[in-house]
């Protein structure tokens, strides 16, 4: 791939737009990528996923943060920007190709807009539903191009960041299917040297417990008390803060009848059942749709000015709206003041409980957290005691109700976890969920109930009390 002049302005301007802007998050943790990045901590630690570790994802997102040495502040706000990078130069070849150098200038732009310009919770963290939108346009590129085995790899490369890679493949599929052996030979080796992996290491039937039984039965059990209500609302949500695309891509499927038209379509919707999945409807999930999004309404956008120039007032909408807080945390940063955001409650409250930790462990203490507290893990550094670090596999409630519902998934499976787990010895018990939810209380356990007796109390903050254990 070459770049003329222009193209290195274009990209050199997205790095250093975005780089500025994640920065501002360099001393901030998000929820699910302190997940990860913790996950990374125990490989690091020795452990492997799965079989030494309790971990519901598919490995890559993991692996990835431990080859990087899972390193929070300005290494991870780096490695966000050049993510965010990589994604928008894709585009741009995506989008290149398929109709010029205006429409993927557009796309690029787009593209990186949208990755900077949302609910925070849902873009500064480089997630699995993140992490898929780069594989997932380098499959559907290459399917396009008429490289089925190449489409097929990415497609595999995405399985092992997300489950909705399956989607991915399927899209590919459409574009592919007189070669649909090669896409499927091609979505076949990565996942192949995965499963072998797991297979000489023991880890495969908790591989499949976790990532496979646990994560079907949680999909299952929505959160929302009326889910399609809540469908409807944040799907229109999304739409009115993203509705430059909405105006692109609605122009570009009235008025073109090239075949690109239907395809795109095709993967639009594939896309959206992956946000359906579960009746969540988080903001992270739609970041699925960005891509086909992106690619419509870049060719229309390109192309009609009156569309443009509406996309243009549409956002400044994202703009005024996500906007000042980058303004708000800069200021912050260069005056070293604590930041006074609601929604970084529980991460100051993790860094909180860390700092108790950190002051009383000794080499080779090991830790547990009862909720769902990775940061801990983050910011300690400190390896576990057993697969099971957090509270989630041992109630059988997932972290997204567990705060006020005690509705379990899985519950023999949580009780045999509990059994299991009372025969480990953490050093420290950081409990972050009793204070919240007493219906989950560490206390109320039978298995654990003993167990609990052998840790004193060293100190609290406003969210979770830390305990030792007594006899080292």
């Amino acid at each position: 791939m070459t770049f003329g002049k222009n193209w290195g302005w274009l990209f050199a301007g997205i790095f250093a737009l975005t780089l500025a802007l994640r920065l501002c998050h360099a001393d901030i943790l998000w929820a699910d990528e302190n997940y990860h990045l913790a996950a990374g901590i125990q490989i690091l630690n020795g452990k492997m996923l799965y079989r030494d570790l309790w971990y519901d994802k598919p490995p890559l997102a993991a692996l990835l943060y431990a080859a990087m040495g899972a390193l929070p502040g300005w290494p991870l706000r780096l490695f966000d920007a050049v993510f965010v990078l990589a994604v928008a130069v894709a585009i741009w070849r995506f989008a290149r190709d398929l109709w010029g150098d205006r429409e993927a200038a557009v796309a690029a732009g787009l593209m990186a807009f949208f990755l900077n310009f949302d609910l925070p919770a849902a873009i500064i963290p480089i997630v699995p539903d993140m992490f898929l939108l780069l594989p997932a346009i380098l499959a559907m590129h290459a399917a396009w191009k008429g490289r089925p085995l190449a489409a097929g790899l990415w497609c595999g490369v995405a399985f092992l960041f997300h489950a909705k890679g399956l989607l991915v493949l399927a899209a590919c599929a459409l574009l592919a299917w007189r070669s649909l052996p090669a896409l499927a030979a091609g979505f076949a080796i990565p996942n192949v040297v995965a499963l072998s992996v797991l297979v000489a290491t023991g880890a495969l039937p908790a591989y499949f417990q976790q990532v496979w039984e646990w994560s079907t039965a949680y999909a299952r059990s929505s959160p929302e008390m009326h889910p399609w209500a809540n469908a409807v609302k944040r799907t229109a949500d999304w739409l009115g803060f993203h509705a430059a695309l909405a105006f692109g891509a609605a122009a570009f499927w009235w008025e073109n009848r090239k075949p690109e038209r239907r395809w795109l379509a095709v993967w639009l919707a594939f896309s959206f059942a992956g946000v359906t999945l579960g009746a969540r409807f988080f903001p992270r999930y739609f970041l699925q749709m960005l891509p086909p999004m992106v690619l419509a309404a870049s060719c229309a956008l390109a192309r009609r000015r009156t569309i443009a120039w509406m996309a243009a007032v549409a956002l400044l909408v994202p703009a005024v709206r996500f906007g000042p807080r980058y303004v708000t945390l800069a200021g912050d940063l260069l005056a070293v003041r604590p930041h006074q955001w609601a929604d970084l409650a529980i991460d100051r409250d993790s860094r909180a409980a860390a700092q108790i930790v950190n002051g009383h462990r000794q080499p080779g203490d090991t830790l547990f957290i009862w909720g769902y507290r990775p940061g801990i893990f983050v910011y300690t550094r400190m390896p576990t005691a057993s697969r099971f670090w957090d509270s989630q596999p041992l109630t059988g409630v997932p972290a997204d109700r567990h705060l006020r519902d005690v509705s379990a998934v899985l519950a023999d499976q949580a009780a045999r976890n509990r059994a299991e787990f009372s025969f480990s010895k953490p050093t420290f018990l950081v409990d972050s969920l009793s204070l919240e939810n007493p219906r989950l209380a560490i206390g109320s356990y039978l298995e654990i109930r003993e167990w609990l007796s052998r840790y004193r109390e060293v100190g609290r903050t406003p969210m979770s009390v830390v305990y030792e254990i007594v006899q080292r």
